[in-house]
């Protein structure tokens, strides 16, 4: 086992990366005088891993939803709910599914070392029967239907449905319900075994706390794995999208819209998103040109934001919120993109927009939440937290100018609108 203590200069902060002999990376983040602590459990499988293979052996399929059905089941078991056991100790917790990841969490103000442990014993202890995963269908069955009652939901995923010919991140995080009755055990154990490794995952821990905090329970908790090659598997993925609008009515007083720009599949490196980071904040803030414009134009409310969306085998930037006219918003941010292709970013705007991503980036490090979430995501996509804020200090006019000429395809984009029911 080794212990590295990593500190900030600019910042002053500093955390620990522990690589215990379990195989599982551990990050502490000590927030000195914090009442709240917070935990999260997670591991490097989302819905799109949908085909994949172990140790170089057979590709196994599985049923679309799996990834987000384990994560329910994995909080029963034969001694009772996980749930019920943190309601013991007073923490908060819950989990979420992600199209790359799956995270189990808590935050806690007392009875931390309890509720850790409770953490790192349901999430490594599965327990799936014939009778249990059936009465588990009912439930998330009705969970899907509501997602597809969400008009913010179905924005979003009529989007991606025309974004994406053949990539799983067009499906439905939990799937479908013919989906997800094809699911059994025996799947379930056959994911779990592959993806919850803990060589595959990671924990991420903050608030008053030392490193001899954690590893008392890690050191009693964790059970070492072997380490294992996991290969994932996505059919061949066109730059084209597959058409540039949908639309679907709903129950809405609001139209509301997701502008999707697709681009080409990589894995995003650290100093490329410090660049994307200050570029959207460029276009997208509330302090940005086009804000102004489409705010005067009675186009836009405070719904409207932006995401870089990115994973394994898919990249791409959404803008989204409420418009009485989402083709004229979607047309005016395409003018104002091609602008600024055209003469340039202004430099003043750069400045600006640089400021905003670095401060909103420091100030994040006072939330134990955020720090967690952000660093569980940070070590799957080899990021680190301090060398990002370093890097979005470095940053130049003429690198966020060279990003901009390498993104943002007006030609390659999808308008996905919800629109009143007439």
């Amino acid at each position: 086992m080794s212990i590295k203590e990593i500190k900030s200069q600019r910042t002053g902060d500093r955390y620990y990366k522990i690589n215990h002999n379990s195989g599982l990376t551990i990050y502490l983040y000590p927030k000195a005088n914090y009442n709240s602590k917070y935990a999260i459990f997670g591991t490097k499988y989302g819905s799109v891993n949908n085909a994949f293979s172990l140790d170089g052996g057979k590709v196994n399929s599985v049923p679309d939803g799996i990834a987000h059905y384990l994560e329910h089941k994995l909080f029963e078991s034969e001694d009772g709910d996980a749930f019920a056991r943190y309601a013991k100790t007073g923490a908060n917790a819950n989990a979420y599914t992600s199209f790359d990841k799956t995270c189990y969490l808590f935050s806690c103000t007392e009875n931390f070392d309890e509720s850790f442990e409770i953490l790192l014993d349901f999430v490594q202890s599965p327990y799936f029967t014939e009778e249990t995963v059936a009465k588990e269908q009912g439930i998330i069955g009705q969970e899907i239907r509501m997602y597809d009652d969400s008009p913010e939901w179905r924005v979003m995923f009529n989007m991606l449905e025309k974004m994406y010919h053949n990539h799983p991140v067009k499906i439905d995080i939990a799937g479908t319900v013919d989906s997800i009755a094809k699911i059994t055990p025996r799947y379930l154990y056959d994911c779990y075994n592959t993806f919850y490794n803990l060589n595959n995952m990671v924990l991420c821990v903050a608030g008053d706390l030392t490193p001899e905090d954690i590893l008392k329970t890690a050191d009693k908790m964790l059970k070492p794995c072997e380490k294992h090659t996991i290969e994932n598997y996505f059919e061949d993925e066109p730059y084209e999208v597959v058409d540039n609008y949908v639309e679907q009515e709903f129950s809405v007083s609001v139209p509301l819209f997701n502008l999707g720009f697709k681009d080409k599949a990589h894995k995003v490196s650290q100093k490329e998103l410090a660049e994307i980071e200050i570029l959207m904040s460029v276009i997208a803030s509330p302090s940005s040109e086009l804000y102004k414009r489409l705010d005067d134009g009675k186009l836009i409310n405070q719904s409207f934001s932006d995401e870089y969306f990115s994973g394994p085998g898919y990249n791409s930037v959404i803008l989204s919120g409420e418009s009485r006219s989402p083709k004229e918003a979607a047309e005016m941010i395409k003018q104002y993109i091609m602008e600024l292709k055209d003469k340039g970013i202004n430099k003043e705007d750069f400045e600006i927009a640089k400021k905003e991503v670095y401060g909103d980036a420091v100030s994040s490090l006072n939330s134990v939440d955020n720090i967690c979430n952000t660093m569980a995501d940070f070590h799957f996509n080899q990021i680190d937290i301090f060398g990002l804020i370093d890097d979005i200090a470095a940053c130049t006019l003429e690198d966020v100018e060279n990003r901009l000429m390498k993104m943002l395809d007006v030609n390659n984009s999808t308008l996905s609108v919800i629109v009143p029911k007439e």
